[in-house]
């Protein structure tokens, strides 16, 4: 899923949301000079006012009109590439370096050509696409506007996960695209996997390392650092992916009918005395083990007992230890295969690496134990856990509000179970907690902040939610915590799935809903109840007046759910919509949806 911050709160509460926002994106763009001129200017309107305010240091402000600024950007579509960022800065700051910290959705595409350094941190999602806030500064980069940037050095750190086909690409076509236009590269561009901890720390290392001798160092409590979008941050829980909180399972209960293709569960996890909190549009990071007989299978496969000790991440243990709780085996990717080959020798694998397209077609329909039966070897232990990526938490979308459910958290989970090659597969988190965890039983989990998935601040805002599947999960929680604020803003769902009797997610509760008068509309796609296949796409445009109508209104529009083909289709539903009902070009429709996405009115919480 795609993977922040506690709620936006404004210092001291002086500032509300809105000034604050308006404030932060008004001085995005501005380096350490125009920042102390206008902290200046601002202390003499509080003084008119009858304020009091100490006037900036004269000396700061000389020693900065020669002092270079770096200017740390980050894309993040769940968080990590932000995290990064600010750990990153952090460190910068500590060196002395003059630097500010931008969310590229708060950032001017033109003032790249003002800067001089420039350090990009960005996630991928989907089929290589950018992510939300970075879409704009991505387009303009690659576009017919972007300026001969001859004076820019960069570095440019893309977060992924290798077993997408484009990995990493965002970060790639910054990289590329900032070459293109003549900037320099201070040094060379990291891909990081999704254990990606020690690869950031040695690229702030480096990076910090190759620019002392161009930035000025001054003292840190005199460094600047504009950060966007959340002012003040409230207390950070005490459990996070590192350090976990050991909850337990309260129900795991299937929601889809025993006809169902789907077999869909809603999750109930207890959070008692944890003091953990979450909003709606947060997700729940859940770490697992692997199946007890996918680790049997793949040991009796390499001549393996399990007692051989190893070695992961610097810790001692048994392999077996280390094949179920530390290693990831049911998801595929190229550096297994690679590490694997090496250590047995494969021909048959050599020669299925040389074609690259073949290779992503034949690990999408493989775990880890499937490709090793098909292609038999022998290795040591330590070979076998050093061929193998550590094991990475599952994030899923939050179907619950503390409003609502106290000290619980609610998941919406599609059980991955299926026969391929003659044998059961199931999914590593999704097995474990439709399966393999008993009630009561412990689950290690954490919330993964998400201030890219909001319910709008004015509980008066209209509401459109397009969430088929399980990207129903976010919108159970926008309800439930609009209902516990009395919120009159409107509300309208779009919801699909195959069948109406076998996969109508949580009907009793939406029926509930449209029944008090909370949910004003639900328009469903069931695709297969017809001979036509019919998606909620399809069912947008079919509403198109009417969905333009709300906008126009000042509605927010979400989806939730597949990013590969879902949101794409939906995208292009909504740009259709807006050209036919709102009588625009395609040029000016594009316009109208950046804006919608600019004033976070367009978000998606995608997968």
């Amino acid at each position: 899923m795609s993977q922040d911050s506690n709620q936006n709160q404004a210092p001291g509460a002086v500032l509300n949301e809105q000034q604050w926002n308006a404030i932060t994106q008004a001085i995005s763009g501005l380096n350490r000079d125009q920042l102390t001129w206008v902290s200046g200017y601002v202390a003499g309107m509080a003084a008119a006012a009858g304020g009091s305010v100490a006037p900036a240091a004269p000396a700061v402000a000389a020693q900065s009109a020669s002092a270079p600024v770096m200017t740390v950007l980050y894309g993040s579509q769940t968080g990590n590439a932000k995290g990064a960022a600010q750990g990153f800065q952090a460190k910068a700051e500590a060196a002395g370096y003059n630097s500010k910290l931008i969310s590229m959705a708060d950032y001017k595409p033109r003032q790249l050509k003002n800067e001089t350094h420039v350090v990009i941190f960005v996630s991928t999602h989907g089929e290589g696409d950018a992510p939300d806030d970075a879409i704009e500064l991505h387009e303009f980069l690659g576009g017919k506007k972007a300026p001969k940037l001859n004076s820019l050095k960069y570095a440019v750190l893309g977060l992924g996960d290798s077993s997408y086909e484009f990995f990493c690409q965002t970060g790639k076509d910054f990289d590329e695209r900032l070459a293109k236009q003549g900037a320099s590269a201070i040094i060379p561009r990291e891909d990081c996997d999704v254990d990606y901890d020690s690869q950031v720390e040695s690229f702030a290392e480096k990076l910090i390392a190759s620019l002392k001798d161009e930035l000025s160092a001054v003292p840190a409590s005199q460094s600047v650092a504009v950060q966007t979008g959340a002012a003040v941050q409230g207390a950070e829980s005490a459990y996070t992916k590192k350090t976990p909180f050991v909850a337990s399972l309260l129900d795991a209960q299937k929601i889809t009918g025993r006809d169902s293709v789907k077999d869909i569960r809603h999750i109930e996890i207890s959070l008692e005395d944890s003091d953990i909190t979450y909003q709606p549009g947060d997700a729940l990071g859940v770490w697992f083990k692997n199946a007890p007989s996918l680790v049997s299978e793949l040991l009796s496969l390499v001549g393996l007992q399990g007692d051989e000790n190893v070695t992961v991440a610097g810790d001692a243990m048994t392999l077996s230890d280390a094949l179920t709780d530390k290693l990831e085996l049911t998801l595929s990717y190229p550096n297994f295969i690679k590490a694997y080959q090496t250590a047995t020798g494969s021909q048959t694998l050599a020669t299925l690496m040389e074609d690259k397209a073949q290779l992503r077609t034949y690990m999408a329909e493989r775990q880890i134990v499937d490709i090793v039966r098909d292609h038999p070897g022998s290795l040591s232990a330590q070979e076998l856990a050093d061929a193998l990526r550590p094991l990475t938490p599952r994030l899923y979308s939050i179907a619950s509000s503390q409003s609502e459910v106290e000290d619980e958290v609610h998941l919406t989970v599609a059980h991955v179970d299926y026969d391929a090659f003659g044998v059961r597969h199931q999914g590593g988190a999704s097995g474990f907690l439709c399966e393999r965890v008993e009630e009561g039983g412990e689950v290690a989990v954490f919330v993964e902040k998400n201030d890219n998935f909001r319910l709008p601040d004015n509980p008066d805002t209209p509401v459109i939610m397009v969430g088929p599947g399980t990207g129903i999960a976010p919108f159970r929680a926008f309800m439930q915590e609009r209902d516990a604020q009395g919120a009159e803003g409107k509300n309208w769902l779009f919801f699909g799935n195959p069948h109406f009797t076998q996969d109508f997610l949580y009907q009793v509760e939406w029926q509930g809903y449209v029944k008090s008068g909370l949910v004003d509309n639900i328009t469903l796609a069931f695709s297969r109840d017809q001979k036509e296949k019919v998606y909620v796409q399809h069912r947008l445009l079919e509403h198109g007046k009417a969905v333009f109508e709300w906008l126009e209104q000042g509605a927010h529009f979400y989806v939730c759910g597949d990013a590969m083909h879902m949101a794409k289709d939906v995208e292009a539903a909504l740009l259709s919509i807006i050209q036919e009902h709102g009588g625009k070009s395609e040029e000016d429709a594009k316009a109208y949806l950046v804006a919608l996405r600019k004033a976070k009115r367009y978000q998606k919480d995608v997968y």
